[in-house]
């Protein structure tokens, strides 16, 4: 008796993705024939014309939606942008919101093919992310990410494990973000794996209106004491400012920064006497969890700060010891009058004007004359000078130099505990005395020491970029965006991103992110360069040419004998492709 040999069954690894309408089953109700034409015409004119244009395939149609395979993840995704996009540029929002908006999921895997049809757990999962994506989104595996990623002009927002109904195991899922949308529009962001936290701008009860920012130092020095704990997550001040003077839905403010708990409160500062009070909410729930308020005299400052610390610590974790507060609480200086200028100063520092930059590095020169220990005012004086060179406000450029470089040797070497005055004096000298070894050294001893200080990541993220470490840079401006979710600095990140990619030889990516950044802010030279250069070298030289004629009108007489001065890179070749690409925009001798 033959036997009979088992049928050979065929797989292979492919992308795949699916996709259907949202609320389809709503639309057909409504208005059956108008929803099954606009259907068909969005296949036919959207979507596709983009599966062809990336070699994809339809497996099947799902009555509305399909399933289609590709060769290559970087594809997959490319195709679903494209139509994404070209269904936004088709349709147009009713009153009744009848649009329709297409959810995406793509995963990479093993499947079983058949002439008309594949299976398996790869195209499960793909199906199962489709399902959580947002209408008009596109939501990708962890595996599918991993090809991904520095390939394709897209930004990804982490949606932390997700389990899929019917999947065994929890699959890792990250949100793909059109990269045209405004940026604080469009992220949506998870929990982080550790309690996480906002102290928002505390309201000003004195009857000075100039006391504002004393108040908001008050904010900053709890912001920094927290953000001392490692097992916290703690929101930069840069983004929790930015809801000052707002009325605020503390479960939006969660949703918007991705955190658990939200700490607000007021300040009333009256001839020598302060008071205090607080709350903490959890943004979940919207439930009151600790109330209370501190007064006591002027010289008790930094005991009251250190009440509210211990008080939010303690009702968010009950079981931390004492101890441990203890070790985490810094007070920057014993002199009050020495404190009140460097608050002055950092509200000063915040308007980026030359003017404002002048009063900020006087306050904090005047910080130092009253205490010469105070190693933050070391640090923050050196940076004002950074922003002097960056900014092409520097009149006196050696004596400037000098002056900027022994700031921040003194700021690094007085402040061995201080992530301030360690991580503003350690990128002074990097950016102006174009020391990156001791710079290095020092900024990562301020981030081991103040792991949530955002502006910290994002300055070392530069110093990375200087120092021609593009993967470095882009996870150090990654957990700076992630720390500060809504920065009015956004710019500087995204340039940062378009370094980094720019280094990599990504210079698609690197033109992208540049544009972004330019977007934020169209005044920044240095993303508007980043742009042009790498416009240029992606065979883009109109945009190039465009690119470089606004630089140029940011600052007249930049040419090639002054770049390093505005992009200190610290290796020839860095600054050779640099020039390269600026060069064939159009940039002068």
């Amino acid at each position: 008796m033959v036997q009979k040999q088992p049928l050979r069954v065929e797989r292979r690894l492919s992308a795949i993705l699916a996709a259907d309408v949202a609320g389809y089953s709503r639309l057909m109700h409504n208005d059956e024939e108008a929803t099954h034409t606009e259907l068909t015409a969005l296949l036919t004119d959207a979507v596709y014309p983009a599966l062809t244009e990336h070699g994809g395939r339809v497996v099947k149609h799902t009555g509305d939606g399909f399933l289609a395979e590709f060769p290559s993840a970087v594809e997959a995704v490319r195709t679903a942008m494209h139509f994404q996009a070209r269904i936004k540029e088709l349709t147009v929002d009713d009153m009744e919101g009848s649009r329709l908006a297409f959810r995406v999921g793509i995963n990479i895997g093993d499947v079983i093919v058949e002439p008309h049809d594949i299976f398996g757990d790869s195209v499960n999962i793909a199906a199962r992310l489709e399902s959580i994506a947002e209408p008009g989104g596109i939501c990708i595996s962890a595996s599918a990410y991993d090809q991904v990623l520095g390939k394709i002009a897209a930004e990804f927002v982490d949606l932390g494990e997700q389990r899929l109904k019917n999947i065994a195991r929890p699959i890792r899922a990250f949100k793909v973000v059109d990269p045209g949308a405004p940026a604080r529009q469009r992220r949506t962001l998870a929990l982080p794996d550790k309690p996480s936290i906002v102290v928002l701008p505390f309201q000003n009860l004195s009857a000075d209106p100039e006391q504002e920012y004393f108040a908001d130092g008050v904010v900053e020095d709890i912001t920094m004491a927290l953000s001392r704990f490692h097992w916290l997550f703690v929101i930069a001040c840069n983004s929790s400012f930015t809801y000052k003077g707002r009325a605020v839905d503390v479960k939006q403010v969660g949703r918007e920064l991705g955190i658990r708990y939200v700490l607000g409160g007021s300040v009333r500062k009256a001839g020598n006497r302060v008071r205090i009070a607080s709350q903490l909410i959890d943004a979940e729930t919207g439930a009151h969890l600790w109330a209370d308020r501190f007064e006591g005299v002027l010289q008790d400052m930094f005991d009251l700060q250190d009440h509210v610390t211990a008080s939010v610590v303690g009702a968010i974790a009950p079981k931390l010891q004492i101890a441990e507060i203890k070790r985490a609480k810094h007070k920057p200086t014993e002199n009050l009058d020495a404190y009140d200028h460097y608050l002055r100063g950092l509200a000063r520092a915040r308007r980026w004007t030359r003017e404002a930059n002048g009063e900020a590095l006087q306050l904090f020169c005047k910080a130092i004359a009253l205490d010469r220990a105070l190693a933050c005012a070391y640090g923050m004086a050196a940076w004002c000078f950074v922003r002097r060179k960056a900014r092409g406000w520097m009149v006196e450029h050696v004596q400037e130099s000098a002056e900027a470089t022994r700031l921040a040797r003194k700021a690094v070497h007085i402040g061995r505990d201080d992530p301030v005055a360690l991580c503003f004096g350690g990128y002074a000298l990097a950016f102006i005395a174009h020391d990156f070894d001791d710079a290095a050294a020092v900024m990562d001893r301020g981030l081991a020491v103040n792991p949530n200080l955002a502006q910290a990541w994002l300055l070392s993220s530069w110093l990375r970029v200087w120092r021609g470490e593009p993967d470095l840079a882009i996870d150090h401006v990654e957990k700076a965006m992630r720390l500060s979710p809504v920065d009015p600095s956004l710019y500087g990140m995204l340039g940062a991103a378009a370094y980094a990619h720019f280094l990599a030889g990504r210079y698609d990516m690197a033109a992208s992110y540049a544009e972004k950044a330019m977007r934020e802010n169209p005044t920044f030279l240095l993303a508007i360069c980043a742009f042009a250069a790498s416009s240029s070298l992606a065979g883009q030289p109109e945009k190039a040419r465009s690119g470089l004629a606004q630089a140029l009108q940011c600052k007249s007489d930049l040419c090639a004998s002054n770049l390093k001065d505005l992009a200190p890179f610290r290796r020839s070749e860095d600054l050779v492709r640099f020039e390269e690409g600026l060069r064939n925009a159009g940039l002068p001798d």
